[in-house]
């Protein structure tokens, strides 16, 4: 009897350990906290992808990025998208209008830009995003479109930003949605979810308002 009652207490420290050591001392329990913990311990530096879009010169997307002025909202999509893509579309809509109305005269809004990235880049030439960034009523001073011509940069893209890209057969995908928090220097800070969107924007508006002019 001792002895089951010494394994017993033997298996419930070791689960202990490893639930600690999986969930960050208990501080997450799903993967998708685990990789917001992480990206906020250790940000990660966008990789030099090339890009383009509607009125942009092909160029690295660290670059574009880290320009040392502006704080970035990303979030990948496709336009092809008739679910998630149109929700967060919606909520971009949203934040260019509080961007927007805001005014010339906040320094930490004019600051924050967005920026869709589409990751069919097959498919979403500058042209078809040209049309679709019309139908959402972007504006290029707040809101921009790009996509990364070649598939092998996708992948590494969205292995290092850990976006969950699955293509269903069909020619549609199955992806993750957030709100990706990128700072003036290029790197990504804070991942949130796209319905906390307030809150992912208040969190860019303060980290622009430290930016240098």
């Amino acid at each position: 009897m001792l002895r089951t009652a010494f394994l017993s207490v033997m298996l419930a420290i070791a689960a202990y350990a490893c639930s600690a050591w999986l969930t960050h001392d208990f501080q997450v329990w799903t993967a998708e906290g685990a990789r917001r913990l992480e990206v906020a311990l250790q940000p990660i530096a966008a990789p030099a992808v090339q890009i383009d879009g509607p009125s942009l010169k092909a160029q690295p997307l660290s670059q574009f990025l880290a320009g040392g002025q502006s704080v970035t909202l990303v979030d990948f999509v496709y336009t092809r998208c008739q679910t998630v893509c149109l929700a967060l579309g919606s909520t971009y809509q949203q934040m260019q209008a509080t961007l927007q109305a805001a005014g010339p005269g906040d320094a930490a809004a004019q600051r924050v830009k967005l920026l869709s990235i589409s990751f069919d880049g097959q498919h979403d030439d500058p042209q078809v995003l040209q049309a679709y960034a019309a139908r959402l009523g972007a504006d290029p001073l707040h809101w921009r479109f790009v996509r990364l011509p070649d598939a092998k940069e996708t992948r590494r893209l969205l292995a290092d930003f850990q976006v969950v890209v699955v293509p269903d057969g069909r020619g549609d995908f199955e992806h993750n949605a957030a709100l990706l928090v990128v700072d003036q220097h290029g790197r990504l800070v804070r991942i949130f979810d796209y319905a906390e969107q307030q809150l992912a924007l208040d969190y860019a508006r303060d980290l622009a308002s430290k930016v240098s002019p």
